[in-house]
């Protein structure tokens, strides 16, 4: 498939159709002529001598078409008005400004198409009635394709805008029938006249009003893509894309744009005790869940942040069927909970293969946007990319396409670039089965890394039986106290005296050398001469892993677990001021130990290691792989010749 050239839709160009997008948001007449109605129009009561808006008569030649019913007024803005109680809520006004929106950036998209397929000029000879007999034809095709062109456009901005207000609610919409094509603005009037139909019809409160827009939204695009496909000239629009700057905005063809929903989410969420094994992934999760609940939305900052013990981003790790997706599960249930109580707004992202585009910068426009939804200062939020390995490509693989190459360059801004600020609302989880597929220097912007390594001990295997037989049985348990394995406390504290030693092979060499020549590591000059080693044995162990395993001590530090009271209660904690909040957890810190530090740098560097055995082996299998098609080549030459 071919690239586009994206071009910018100036901003000017479209305020300059506010006025006839708020003339349209506010009044006009339509007549329907495919669908039937569902309520009665609004009749808008006034007092007498009390002005209000004209409402929207176009100019435009072949607006005065044959109806089938007597035209009556549409007026959304009233519609949407008199869901309230007499005061306009802040959904409805996010649902006016959207509509206004969408509207002014149709008509200007279908301004440029006008322009640039000769339509304008068409127009003009229409207008003074000298429209050549053979062109005729051309000048009902093109006013066809630009209705096309605007009714796409509005229904794409419009979901695109209302996105973030989007909730859990639902509502069944049907087909959008009244598609009239016999020119852009007739068609914008059929569309938002059906849309007035549906909002009265369907919309009783805001959750269901943002679920009628945003339905509308979509089918409507949906029905333009089938009319698109029968040969309409629309070849200017589906060869070049936009930019709407302002609004991130992407007009690229008839393909939908992509925005981050609000809302709640639809997940099937775990409770603790239902991830088994995984006991540090499982505890660092629990313990950044309470973290990101400390975020201050009035200072915009989390204390943790401040102290440096708060996990920005982390790399979860393991072979497939470990619990990934339970944790994950796991950790937005207890985000979700907690935000419930405190009445704070969450917002679950995932990113995923089918966000990675063929058009040129369309992957890195999706990536950018999932990144700044997460970040919204305004939010809680969690993001996660699942298998990123096959999300981001390594630069200089050849295999990588350029989507995934944008979307690299993307996140490598966004986790550490000259412009991260991390003000501790929000996390990016990054999960792999192949880590060592991704690119170096993106995994080391993971600051924290979870090992989902399952179920291991007897205990861990019996637990896991019983919780995915359910309860409909009747075997006896036996010698065995069920999930008491799973106790946080205890499994951690094991955990982290087991990365007293490294685990990996090629660091254990390192660790045996380092201590034969200078002891025990209990100085900071014993333990930097040991990070120089593990240097020297990878020099991707680079200044950048340092700093990931000082911040995974310093959360060390802060290794206590904010009491859930305080999350049960919110005034206990939440809701106290910065100041207090931050005096509060400083009570809790713990000093730094040498076991600490020895412990992250062998977690840290284990997980390097293991990365980069596992990478150099694939390139070597690689590299076999093609030796022997080349051996296998040079043998059936020499055989033909």
């Amino acid at each position: 498939m071919s690239t586009r050239d994206t071009m910018e839709l100036k901003e000017e160009t479209i305020r300059a159709q506010y006025e006839a997008a708020l003339g349209m948001v506010f009044g006009f007449d339509h007549a329907p002529r495919l669908a039937k109605p569902l309520v009665a129009a609004v009749v808008a009561e006034r007092s007498p001598g009390v002005g209000t808006r004209p409402t929207f008569r176009s100019t435009i030649p072949g607006m005065a078409t044959r109806t089938t019913a007597r035209p009556g007024g549409v007026r959304l803005a009233e519609r949407i008005e008199g869901l309230g109680d007499g005061l306009v809520s802040p959904v409805q006004a996010a649902c006016l400004n959207a509509l206004r929106r969408s509207l002014a950036i149709a008509l200007a998209m279908g301004e440029t198409f006008a322009a640039q397929s000769g339509l304008a000029e068409l127009k003009k000879a229409n207008l003074e009635g000298r429209v050549p007999e053979p062109k005729r034809a051309e000048f009902g095709e093109l006013l066809q394709g630009e209705a096309l062109v605007v009714l796409f456009t509005f229904g794409n901005a419009l979901a695109y805008l209302i996105a973030p207000h989007v909730g859990p609610s639902t509502v069944e919409l049907g087909e959008v029938e009244e598609v009239l094509t016999d020119n852009a603005p007739l068609a914008l009037q059929g569309a938002l006249w059906e849309l007035d139909q549906d909002v009265g019809a369907l919309a009783t409160d805001d959750a269901r009003l943002v679920a009628v827009v945003s339905g509308f939204a979509e089918a409507l695009m949906k029905k333009v893509q089938i009319r698109a496909e029968n040969g309409a000239r629309v070849s200017v629009f589906t060869g070049s894309s936009w930019k709407v700057e302002a609004d991130g905005l992407t007009i690229a063809g008839f393909k939908p744009a992509k925005a981050a929903k609000g809302g709640m989410i639809a997940m099937a969420f775990k409770k603790p005790h239902e991830v088994v094994g995984n006991h540090i992934a499982k505890y660092q999760s629990l313990r950044l869940s309470k973290m990101l609940m400390a975020y201050d939305f009035e200072r915009r900052l989390n204390p943790f942040a401040e102290l440096g013990g708060f996990i920005f981003t982390f790399m979860g790790d393991g072979k497939p069927g470990t619990g990934k997706t339970t944790l994950i599960q796991m950790m937005a249930g207890l985000l979700n909970d907690y935000c419930k109580v405190a009445g704070y707004p969450f917002r679950y992202q995932n990113f995923s293969i089918d966000q990675i585009d063929s058009y040129q910068g369309k992957s890195g426009q999706n990536a950018k946007a999932f990144i700044d939804a997460v970040l919204d200062p305004s939010v809680i939020g969690f993001g996660t990319i699942d298998d990123i390995d096959q999300v981001a490509g390594k630069r200089g693989d050849r295999q990588s396409s350029a989507g995934q190459q944008e979307v690299t360059a993307v996140f490598m801004q966004a986790f550490a670039g000259a412009g991260t600020v991390v003000r501790g609302n929000c996390t990016f989880g990054m999960f792999s089965n192949y880590p060592e597929n991704v690119d170096d220097a993106l995994r080391q912007r993971a600051g924290a890394r979870f090992l989902v390594d399952g179920p291991q001990s007897e205990e861990d295997y019996i637990d896991i039986l019983s919780l995915l037989l359910g309860k409909n049985h009747s075997i006896p348990v036996g010698d065995h106290e069920l999930f008491a394995a799973q106790e946080i406390k205890k499994a951690v504290a094991a955990s982290f005296e087991g990365h007293s030693k490294p685990h990996e092979e090629g660091l254990l060499k390192v660790w045996d050398k380092v201590s034969a020549d200078i002891g025990k590591l209990d100085t900071l000059a014993k333990m930097g001469a040991y990070l120089k080693a593990i240097q020297a044995a990878d020099e991707r162990f680079t200044g950048r892993a340092i700093k990931n395993i000082t911040d995974a001590v310093k959360v060390r530090a802060m290794d206590f677990e904010l009491p859930d009271e305080w999350m049960a209660e919110p005034d206990l904690f939440l809701f106290k001021p910065y100041d207090e909040k931050l005096g509060m957890i400083r009570g809790l810190m713990t000093p730094i130990s040498v076991e600490m530090v020895i412990q992250e740098i062998n977690r840290y560097a284990d997980s390097e290691f293991r990365y980069a055995d596992k990478s150099d082996e694939v390139a070597i299998q690689g590299m076999v792989r093609d030796f022997g098609r080349t051996e296998e080549a040079k043998r059936r030459y020499l055989e033909g010749k």
